[in-house]
């Protein structure tokens, strides 16, 4: 999950946009799609920090989507806010109930909204940074800073650079997955840093190198022509 980079779902563009805007002043990556299927194309691909999510959508409503997040292990956990015309108290509770953590009713201030954005991240992202990953053998506790492969109840631990360390955060956050050299930059290095692309190359060689000890290197799979992914069996 990049929490710094926020999914708007809102089909009225004018709307859209004005969030957008906003955000982006504040410091957000925005994402703007205008419906719920191409919402959970973009979900699919990657969690976002935050969703701000408009209750009337066209095909499936924004509270549908926001339910059926909720029921999947892999979304259970994403921080909604749901934005709506309708403003009676009813409907905030339904909202609500549809597993929403906020509820900001239109005409609303774009302030307002992004303090909202704020005040949801600041109680929910840092337990989702804090929480300890396992992907096949790998375990890796941000809490600790520790890294370990676990095989046949003995544990082998890693030593991991800090570059690395965040790098195989990523990875093991976002499993199976292809991920480009520019994406990796953008995600585990910042948009706002300008450094070549080869650099994910060298962390990648300098990461299996760190996890050779635990017999890891090889989860680490290169994909020609695409990028890099994290796999928890690697190919023989």
């Amino acid at each position: 999950m990049t929490t710094n980079r926020l999914l708007v779902v809102e089909d009225e563009s004018a709307i859209a946009e004005l969030i957008s805007i906003n955000l982006r002043h504040a410091g957000f990556a925005v994402d703007v799609v205008g419906s719920a299927e191409a919402a959970r194309v973009v979900v699919d691909r990657e969690l976002p920090g935050l969703v701000v999510l408009d209750w009337m959508l066209p095909g499936i409503s924004g509270a549908a989507l926001c339910r059926q997040w909720r029921a999947d292990p892999r979304t259970r956990d994403l921080p909604v806010i749901m934005l709506t015309a309708r403003a009676e108290e009813a409907d905030q509770v339904q909202g609500l109930e549809a597993g929403a953590d906020d509820y900001l009713a239109k005409p609303f201030s774009p302030r307002m909204l992004v303090a909202r954005i704020r005040a949801v991240l600041r109680r929910r992202a840092p337990q989702a940074l804090e929480d300890a990953v396992q992907v096949g053998v790998l375990r890796l506790d941000p809490a600790t800073h520790r890294v370990s492969s676990e095989r046949e109840g003995a544990a082998c631990e890693l030593r991991l650079g800090p570059t690395e360390f965040r790098l195989l955060h990523y990875l093991m956050t976002h499993p199976e997955r292809v991920h480009s050299r520019g994406q990796l930059l953008d995600r585990v290095w910042g948009d706002h840093v300008f450094i070549e692309e080869r650099t994910v190359d060298v962390h990648i060689k300098r990461l299996r190198e760190a996890l050779a000890p635990g017999e890891c290197a090889a989860m680490v799979e290169t994909v020609r022509g695409a990028g890099y992914r994290l796999v928890a069996r690697p190919a023989a």
